[in-house]
């Protein structure tokens, strides 16, 4: 078995059951009302449909593979292993000649914090009399932030032997950066860290609790990440790039994906080794060209 759960859901006069991997992926589900059980990933169609039968009944039928994807409510991109890397039409943009200054591959993790700190934040002194004092400060975030960076780096480093490449401090050209972009044989990812250290933390279709506090739009925020770097990714290759938003937390005590979650990738900082062996996106060369597209600093100023 593959640890797959079954999970209510009821919104929008929907009562379903949908049956999730442990990060959080729906692989099926099924309506209570029709009793007709809709397949999304076909690895684990006989163990969702001998556990949604449990709750619903043996005669349940499987909507046919034809009709997958019909679903009006969930309007998810597909997974990486749902994608097939094509030729597109439209001659793609040259990429401007590299120079030093607009390699993003000089980046370390948290580049932009780093920057923004240097410029605008307290001096030394002002931060060993408020570490001395234990007096919180506007800038707490942004060095919790900065570490949170740094760990995520270091994770994503170790992917490289499985042939992903990693940039981090990517510009967008409406301001901020993208924290960081995971390049490989499984696609691109658009990374996006968050330093919450001991917080319990939920995670929904579009919004994000932590300590059971206000919400914040993080899901919709990493979605419209991944969209914004697949289109600029695009404009300079000849082929599509699939590009999927990941959100990482760092330091959290606890980590609860909505069951219906499966839009975005939730992960703890331990658990993006779990994107080191996903492959069948992108061939070796092809990665490569991406990369060479996306350590491009102008690439991404563009508007």
């Amino acid at each position: 078995m593959s640890d797959l759960t079954v999970n209510p859901w009821k919104r929008h006069g929907k009562d379903r059951l949908y049956v999730n991997l442990p990060d959080g992926t729906a692989v099926a589900w099924a309506d209570r009302a029709s009793k007709v059980i809709t397949i999304k990933v076909q690895k684990y169609h006989s163990e969702a449909v001998a556990l949604l039968r449990q709750h619903l009944g043996d005669s349940v039928p499987v909507r046919p593979p034809s009709s997958v994807g019909s679903e009006p409510v969930q309007r998810a991109r597909p997974r990486p292993t749902e994608q097939r890397v094509t030729q597109r039409a439209e001659r793609p943009l040259q990429v401007p000649q590299l120079t030093v200054a607009d390699d993003l591959a000089q980046n370390r993790p948290g580049a932009v914090l780093i920057e923004a700190i240097a410029a605008r934040g307290p001096s030394k002194a002002q931060r060993m009399w408020a570490k001395a004092t234990r007096r919180s400060s506007e800038w707490d975030s942004w060095y919790a932030g900065l570490e949170g960076e740094r760990r995520v780096g270091r994770e994503l480093q170790c992917l490289s032997a499985y042939g992903w490449r990693t940039l981090h401090g990517v510009p967008k050209s409406n301001g901020g950066d993208i924290d960081h972009l995971l390049i490989g044989p499984g696609g691109v990812f658009a990374i996006n860290t968050k330093h919450h250290a001991g917080a319990a933390v939920w995670v929904g279709d579009e919004m994000a609790k932590v300590n059971g506090g206000s919400p914040a739009p993080y899901a919709a925020a990493s979605k419209a990440e991944a969209g914004y770097v697949q289109r600029i990714l695009e404009r300079y290759c000849g082929f599509d790039v699939p590009v999927e938003p990941a959100l990482v937390f760092v330091g959290v005590a606890s980590l609860r994906r909505a069951a219906t979650q499966y839009a975005v990738r939730i992960y703890q900082e331990r658990e993006v080794s779990a994107l080191g062996p996903l492959s069948g996106q992108l061939a070796a060369d092809q990665v490569e060209q991406v990369f060479a597209v996306a350590r491009h600093r102008r690439v991404w100023l563009r508007p």
